[in-house]
């Protein structure tokens, strides 16, 4: 499985793009008509969330805290 790291954005961008990948695997996998996620939240060093994403291929964001909505 090949692990795509993205850089640390501020400005929510993280958040935002991590949404996204999730919505586009969702959609992809129901359009195929069956699929397999997983979802992994860990909280890392200097309050950051390091989130996880494995279908078929491991997406990880790094979040900052202060970047979370809400």
């Amino acid at each position: 499985m090949r692990t795509i790291n993205t850089p640390i954005k501020s400005n929510g961008l993280q958040f935002a793009e991590a949404v996204s990948c999730i919505e586009q695997i969702l959609v992809a996998g129901l359009r195929h008509g069956h699929f397999r996620c997983s979802i992994v939240g860990e909280v890392s060093n200097n309050k950051r969330r390091e989130l996880v994403i494995e279908a078929g291929m491991s997406y990880k964001f790094t979040i900052p805290f202060d970047d979370l909505p809400g």
